[in-house]
């Protein structure tokens, strides 16, 4: 009767119950003391508690203490038994060891774990730790506090074990993220015979979902149907969450439709496992079989539902989804209106993302993460400072996913020096060592131009994944450092990382580079080893990099034996062909892509016009510029226009690039006076040649090539007091002249040549073969073009200077070390002069060779006395 009162908390029939029990002259034992008490503290009469203590022999005194705290332990205010248990001390009531088993258990609920461990102390004292239920309890206190080595060693230290001590060492490793002791404990824990609940199988399998073992979970899963426990709701829940983090959602649908009445928390667990392995239709669906089941979902059912519709970039399903959670007044819950944020954020929908934003009451720092998705890429990368600015300033503490974003905003706008602020805040909060953001921080400074700094935060990092890794190396290559890309790349294999495709792009891009082919082959050799032939970054890599090596027929192999041929295959090949000046068969391969039902982009169109360009096709290139917004809806973008500007200069149509120039919706850039100031070299027009250099003067003071290109046209009309103000001018601004150079690879070893150059060591057989090939040429009617030397000497002196450009003798070791037939690839990185290119043509004649020559523009294939550009280049 009394235990009924306490469940009604009613305290008037409770006091009749007691009256009863007077009147009736009743005497209590120790049984009928801890339920008056208990009946008394839980309906709050705190009053009589006190009297029924005065009244209770000493012998009954500490049953209905321990009951009064038990009572307030079972009602989960730890806090104010440990307090109570406090009251008692000072009563001088002795406890005993079920008391200090139930103040342990008070403790392990609040943050008393001072308390705890003068409970410790005491019973070391009075010799009880080691029994069995004080045992469990400090195990289980010292183990949600997280203090596992002294959870174990109570642990060990105890005279026996039951599934309670066990269950809470499990949980403690569980909570500290130690799946392996986790395991390992557990299978100690079978060969001792404890019996096994679900509270035991739910904790080793959010220890194999942390580890990601799905070898290990599926063996619980099994013990589990042995024992008869996957049917329970706790435990299947468990199981899907394990699957769920193991990728594997066909085995968590299994395990979830094993329950038989699944409440909002398995369709929760499920809807959410299918949104994070990327099947968000199938996570749409399940919510409509949730509701028709009659189950409300829960902020958390609804969270991972937007989730999903964010990757179904379906903006019409999470709008109405959105008026569904208004509905269900779920707007005004946090983690929902965060994940709207993540889902308009990321759909391009920002000013609807902010008006949910400035909606929110409370606003944490996942509030902040999500607003900031939408300004870490595009034009909204200002706007992601400026967020991030405005968080601090809220004293919010930002995380690594808030610097992830911030790091991104930064290397899309190449702000080196926000990028640094960001790591300065990163360094001052503690994650400089995580490996995401260390991961961000490598991509930024590498973007940023700043690959010391890149380097350096590359060495600094702990545990390298294969991300990592692929960071650096494309990095490298992506500020054309391709040598320390590829001995990246070699340090990466030695320490047993495995690439990926990306990686594999990365690499075969610093190839591309370098010319590198045998470097090159080798990566294709692991690529083809690790069956990523297939994959189309690595495809196009491959295709680029043979292309760029100048062998055209693996170029065209690769491409031919690709299974599937999207828009970036096909431009890589069209510009291939258009690199090599083989214009008719690039606007072969752009019919044959129309033909397959690809769609053209403006990459496309800059391989298509280069083409045209290439190969003197005026009209064919007029009509593919003209077709590119008319016919594909492309909008010509500033490559397109010198595309096209180009196309005018080879055939020196000035008026028409004045016009053109005069006609472009944006103001024009470097590269379009860059492609004036060449074609106006070429066919000597000084006056548009001047006002070119002048605006390239104003936008780039300090390249080379513009001035190089102007004291040409000077040179070339004799104009030799402008040549000299041009080379003051050069001085004054202190800038240098790349110096000219070729180099060959031969047996794997690159040999590099200057004009002139006699540092070789087989210098006298290089000089000695350019006097034959000079014999052969006079033989072929050869006249060295002395107007190609643009310097004011006389003419023995131009012959001389002709005779040993830097092409020549990589030519001469060329020929002098590589077997008769064999083709010569040499690497020039300035122009080849028209004089060289006339006598390559007749070099190949006379040595019955190929000869490649890759130059800074394009490729030129000399053979049987001819080249592949048709003499226009």
């Amino acid at each position: 009767m009394l235990q009924k009162c306490v469940s009604n908390r009613s305290l008037v029939n409770g006091q009749a119950v007691h009256g009863h029990v007077i009147k009736c002259g009743i005497k209590p034992d120790s049984h009928l003391w801890s339920c008056l008490v208990s009946m008394y503290a839980k309906c709050g009469d705190i009053f009589c508690v006190q009297q029924l203590f005065s009244q209770m022999p000493q012998e009954d005194a500490i049953v209905g203490w321990h009951a009064l705290i038990n009572g307030l332990v079972i009602e989960g205010n730890g806090e104010e038994a440990v307090l109570l248990f406090s009251e008692m001390l000072k009563t001088g009531v002795q406890p005993n060891k079920f008391i200090y088993a139930t103040g342990l258990k008070a403790c392990s609920m609040c943050c008393f774990l001072n308390v705890s461990e003068q409970m410790h102390g005491q019973v070391i004292k009075f010799g009880i730790s080691s029994y069995l239920y004080v045992g469990s309890a400090l195990v289980d206190v010292y183990a949600k506090k997280s203090e596992m080595e002294i959870a174990k060693e109570v642990f060990v230290r105890m005279r026996q074990h039951n599934a309670v001590s066990w269950n809470s060492l499990l949980n403690g490793y569980v909570r500290i993220g130690n799946g392996k002791e986790v395991l390992k404990l557990f299978f100690q824990m079978t060969e001792a015979d404890i019996r096994l609940s679900k509270f035991t199988l739910s904790s080793v399998i959010k220890a194999c979902a942390n580890l990601g073992n799905a070898r290990e979970g599926r063996g619980i899963h099994g013990l589990a149907i042995k024992i008869g426990s996957v049917l329970d709701r706790f435990l299947s829940t468990s199981l899907i969450d394990m699957y769920s983090k193991c990728e594997l959602a066909d085995d968590a649908y299994k395990a979830f439709i094993g329950i038989e009445y699944p409440d909002v928390v398995a369709w929760s667990s499920i809807i959410s496992c299918f949104d994070q392995c990327g099947y968000a239709v199938e996570a749409a669906e399940l919510f409509d079989s949730m509701r028709k089941m009659g189950v409300w979902p829960n902020e958390y059912t609804l969270s991972s539902l937007v989730s999903s519709a964010t990757d179904l970039e379906d903006m019409r399903y999470g709008q109405s989804l959105h008026a569904y959670i208004i509905k269900l007044r779920f707007d005004i819950n946090n983690s929902v209106c965060n994940a709207l944020v993540t889902m308009y954020m990321k759909n391009g929908f920002s000013q609807d993302g902010f008006k949910i934003f400035n909606a929110l009451r409370d606003r944490d720092v996942v509030s902040w993460n999500a607003l900031l998705l939408g300004f870490h890429d595009g034009s909204g990368s200002e706007t992601g400072w400026k967020i991030f600015n405005a968080m601090l300033l809220e004293s919010l503490k930002p995380n690594k996913y808030t610097f992830i974003s911030v790091l991104r905003s930064c290397t899309n706008l190449s702000r080196l020096n926000q990028g640094k602020q960001a790591h300065a805040y990163i360094m001052k909060n503690g994650l400089d060592e995580d490996s995401f953001v260390g991961t961000t921080l490598v991509d930024m400074y590498a973007n940023c131009g700043d690959v010391g700094s890149a380097h350096q935060v590359f060495d600094s990092l702990n545990g390298r994944d294969v991300f990592t890794w692929t960071v650096i190396i494309a990095g490298y290559a992506h500020i054309d450092q391709g040598e320390m890309a590829i001995r990246i790349f070699c340090q990466m294999r030695r320490e047993g990382i495995k690439a990926n495709e990306y990686t594999f792009a990365s690499c075969l891009k610093a190839c591309s580079s370098l010319a590198a082919l045998i470097s090159g082959c080798q990566v294709h050799a692991q690529v083809t080893k690790m069956g990523m032939l297939a994959d189309g970054f690595v495809a196009s890599a491959l295709i680029d990099m043979y292309g760029k090596c100048g062998c055209l027929k693996e170029f065209e192999r690769v491409f031919d034996e690709a299974t599937t041929r999207d828009v970036v295959l096909w431009n890589t090949i069209i510009c291939g062909y258009s690199h090599h000046g083989l214009g008719l068969k690039a606007l072969e391969a752009f019919q044959l892509m129309l033909e397959e039902g690809l769609w053209p982009d403006d990459i496309t169109f800059i391989g298509v016009l280069s083409a045209c360009a290439r190969r003197g096709l005026i009209k064919e290139g007029q009509c593919h510029f003209e077709s590119l917004s008319k016919v594909y809806g492309v909008t010509p973008t500033m490559e397109h226009h010198a595309c096209m500007i180009d196309i005018l200069g080879k055939a020196a149509n000035f008026n028409k690039i004045e016009h053109l120039i005069a006609k472009m919706p944006f103001v024009p850039n470097s590269l379009i006076w860059q492609t004036v100031l060449g074609a106006c070299t070429v066919h000597g027009n000084v006056e548009l040649g001047e006002r070119a250099a002048e605006k390239l003067f104003e936008l780039e003071p300090h390249k080379d090539s513009t001035y190089i290109l102007l004291s040409n046209i000077y040179a070339a009309k004799r104009r030799w007091d402008d040549v000299l103000k041009v080379r003051i001018m050069m001085q004054n601004q202190r800038v240098k002249k790349e110096p000219g150079c070729s180099w060959i690879e031969v047996n794997g070893q690159v040999h590099v040549f200057i004009p002139q150059d006699r540092s070789h060591q087989k210098t006298a057989e290089i000089y000695a073969k350019l006097e034959e090939l000079g014999r052969e040429l006079t033989l072929r009617g050869y006249t060295p073009r002395t107007d190609e030397v643009l310097h004011n000497v006389d003419e023995d002196e131009k012959k001389e200077s002709l005779l040993y450009h830097s092409e020549r003798l990589t030519l001469a070791y060329g020929l002098i070390s590589m077997n008769p037939g064999r083709s010569i690839q040499i690497f020039k990185n300035l122009r080849i002069c028209k004089d060289c290119h006339s006598a390559f043509k007749l070099f190949s004649d006379i040595t019955s060779r190929e000869i490649v020559v890759r130059d800074i523009g394009r490729f030129h294939h000399f053979q049987n006395g001819s080249c592949s550009c048709a003499d226009y280049w």
